[in-house]
């Protein structure tokens, strides 16, 4: 039989973590004795009340029948009670929040709800790879965003000409940002917000890593800025926060028009989230977030020990202030495609080379800050061998 694909496939590349997965598990294998700081998977346990929780929603018999298709009512009310506490942001559980089954498969399926065959989006780059496969999936155009060191990892909106935000429908920001680890003001976000209303593009801030945040920064809500729910959504996660990645539970809050229209994909698509695994995530929420003082300051020795260490055999490396990822500079001679294939064949160390994020990662590797410490400094013994 001769079987014909979607042609769009033809030019999707696969995944990123996925084919490094495929390569670690090949070299495993064989032999190979590999450290993983390739993907951002925490390593520290989910908190016990918020498990506790999950347990005891399994005993009962509702709970196993269809979520409604925005997410249990509670959960939604969680996310609107973090807003109102951690931003002072209100939001109306009903129209302006939407249980997603975790947050990237909230993106695409936004990116899906927004844009048609030709439209264009401004995505950071470097930046998560799930934007770009969503454009590229639902016909629209990349318009790159480039994110350069000495603008501190933050877009020059003025680089684009007026003429060509013509084309433009729709931006994606990410702060705390992957891979770059970099984080903004309120300001910044106030200026996005004045910047693409004026140009009638719909703005959207992945907020993956608003928890995650080291030596007194706490990272702000776009929806602060006044006026943002005109044309503004923000996604949420709580598996980098709550150390959840594998319950797949996030949510996009922001305007209810775009949100409504997400819903409508989404209800045609899935059937939101199993509701102990939302009813777990509003306790989560609706916590004092104590619990996650003593995480983030483990996260933050661990990127200093990480930092000392680079430093010591000769890469260029600064600490963020959120996120789980370092993002250094690959030494002098190497390409970071190239570096990083060193590094996991040779070294035994799994890392993510920059340009896998885009065209303006190359020069760089990502590290993850989600292994103990004696780990993070064995990997350094590692690839000094090999420096």
């Amino acid at each position: 039989m001769n079987i014909k694909t979607a042609d769009r496939m033809d030019e999707l590349p696969p995944y990123l973590f996925d084919k490094i997965n495929g390569k670690k598990q090949r070299l495993k294998a064989t032999g190979h004795d590999l450290l993983d700081l390739g993907i951002g998977d925490p390593d520290l346990p989910t908190p016990d009340f918020i498990k506790e929780r999950l347990v005891q929603e399994l005993d009962q018999p509702g709970n196993h029948k269809y979520s409604g298709f925005s997410g249990c009512l509670e959960f939604r009310e969680a996310v609107a009670d973090f807003y109102q506490k951690k931003f002072h942001v209100h939001l109306d559980p009903d129209s302006e929040v939407l249980a997603l089954i975790g947050s990237k498969e909230g993106v695409a399926h936004f990116v899906f709800s927004m844009i048609d065959r030709g439209d264009e989006v401004m995505i950071p780059d470097p930046s998560y790879p799930v934007y770009r496969m969503a454009t590229h999936l639902a016909g629209g155009k990349v318009r790159s965003m480039p994110l350069k060191p000495d603008l501190e990892f933050q877009p020059d909106f003025a680089e684009l000409s007026e003429e060509n935000y013509k084309a433009v429908k729709l931006a994606f920001l990410n702060y705390p940002g992957n891979p770059t680890g970099a984080t903004v003001d309120l300001d910044f976000f106030a200026h996005a917000v004045r910047f693409f209303r004026q140009r009638n593009v719909i703005l959207a801030h992945d907020s993956a890593y608003n928890l995650v945040t080291y030596d007194g920064y706490q990272a702000p809500s776009i929806l602060q800025v006044d006026g943002a729910k005109d044309a503004v959504v923000e996604f949420g996660s709580l598996s980098k926060g709550f150390n959840m990645t594998g319950w797949r539970i996030g949510y996009i809050v922001g305007n209810a028009d775009l949100i409504n229209t997400l819903k409508t994909v989404k209800s045609n698509l899935d059937s939101s989230q199993f509701l102990p695994i939302q009813k777990a995530a509003a306790t989560a929420l609706t916590s004092d977030l104590s619990a996650l003082n003593d995480r983030n300051d483990i996260y933050s020795q661990r990127a200093d020990v990480l930092i000392e260490g680079l430093r010591k055999i000769g890469i260029d490396a600064g600490k963020p202030k959120g996120s789980i990822f370092i993002w250094a500079r690959v030494p002098e001679g190497y390409t970071s495609a190239g570096f990083s294939e060193v590094m996991m064949e040779e070294a035994g160390v799994v890392v993510t080379p920059g340009v896998a994020f885009g065209t303006y990662g190359e020069g760089y590797f990502r590290m993850s800050l989600s292994v103990p410490e004696h780990l993070l400094r064995e990997a350094v013994r590692r690839m000094q061998v090999y420096l």
